[in-house]
């Protein structure tokens, strides 16, 4: 016919989750980033697991932070958090919340926290939540991804990364 047509082509394979890399598209970004939280005189403090000479024990508590761009406004957009299997939410309830202007779902599963977004407006966002260190071993710490689910082509997900427990 005379009218335009679109198409997309999709590219999937099994990788080791720790050895994924950032994917950032042009119009958006997610990068994930884990804190241990640390209690001091002045207060809580939020270390990045980087940054720490030590290693995590059962019993820390970690701070999950996804940061995420984008240039252009979105609808309905899933966010999902894979984390590693020796970390349990502190917050296991389901549910609707609304924080600094971008209301959303939560919801806490086994092996991931996903967020769904009805509206997401340009710019720049960041989602915390809290997890206990509950095993001790080697885990994959996971990726987080952000997806359009009417639009898949506008997808950005964070590298993956190793997380050690003694």
């Amino acid at each position: 016919g005379r009218s335009p047509a679109w198409a997309a082509v999709y590219w999937q394979y099994f990788e080791d989750i720790d050895r994924v890399r950032t994917f950032d598209s042009k119009s958006v970004q997610v990068s994930k980033t884990l804190y241990r939280e640390l209690q001091t005189e002045e207060g809580s403090k939020l270390v990045a697991l980087d940054a720490l000479g030590t290693e995590l024990e059962p019993g820390d508590q970690v701070v999950i932070r996804i940061e995420i761009r984008t240039d252009r406004d979105l609808e309905f957009v899933h966010l999902k958090d894979t984390r590693a299997a020796g970390l349990e939410p502190v917050v296991t309830l389901s549910g609707y919340e609304w924080s600094h202007g971008l209301g959303y779902y939560r919801q806490m599963r086994d092996a991931a926290a996903d967020f769904f977004i009805d509206y997401l407006a340009k710019g720049t966002y960041v989602f915390e939540y809290p997890l206990v260190v509950s095993h001790k071993g080697d885990f994959s710490a996971g990726v987080a991804t952000l997806q359009c689910m009417y639009a898949p082509e506008f997808i950005s997900h964070s590298s993956g990364s190793r997380l050690s427990v003694r």
